[in-house]
């Protein structure tokens, strides 16, 4: 009985070890994956604040052209409007359920571009075909 109480405690003490040695490679590997996301997202924020500085740049460019045959008040508005339209058209565009182009009705639009039939409410039935949309349930008219 002695014996046994001995190999229960082993056993213990190597499941322990086991969860030690599993804890240790989980947090070495999320730190590596850690690492590397942390270097991307640095990388993602240096080309967005270039980005931005880049941005500046053309709207004072485009400013500074309009101010040549413009009064400068008037250069400047005119470039604040611009500004703002493309800030509402990237916001619109960006916004879930609105799409720059609307499909035909009672279709949607796939990530491809490609247009998708619509998902019926209810499953089909066995052994009964439903008439499709176009077919007026005539076979004698012909069809356009």
């Amino acid at each position: 009985m002695q014996r046994l109480e001995h190999l229960e405690h082993l056993d213990k003490h190597l499941v322990d070890e086991l969860a030690q040695v599993a804890r240790e490679t989980v947090r070495e590997e999320l730190r590596e994956q850690a690492r590397g996301q942390r270097r991307k997202a640095a990388l993602y924020a240096g080309s967005g604040a270039a980005a931005l500085y880049a941005g500046a740049a053309v709207a004072l460019a485009v400013g500074l052209a309009l101010a040549l045959a413009l009064p400068g008040w008037a250069a400047a508005l005119i470039t604040a409007v611009i500004l703002g339209a493309a800030s509402y058209a990237l916001h619109s565009a960006a916004r879930p359920g609105t799409a720059p182009s609307r499909p035909a009705a009672g279709r949607t639009t796939a990530p491809g571009g490609t247009s998708v039939p619509p998902v019926p409410s209810t499953p089909p039935t066995a052994g009964l075909v439903p008439p499709r949309p176009d077919d007026s349930g005539h076979r004698d008219t012909p069809r356009a």
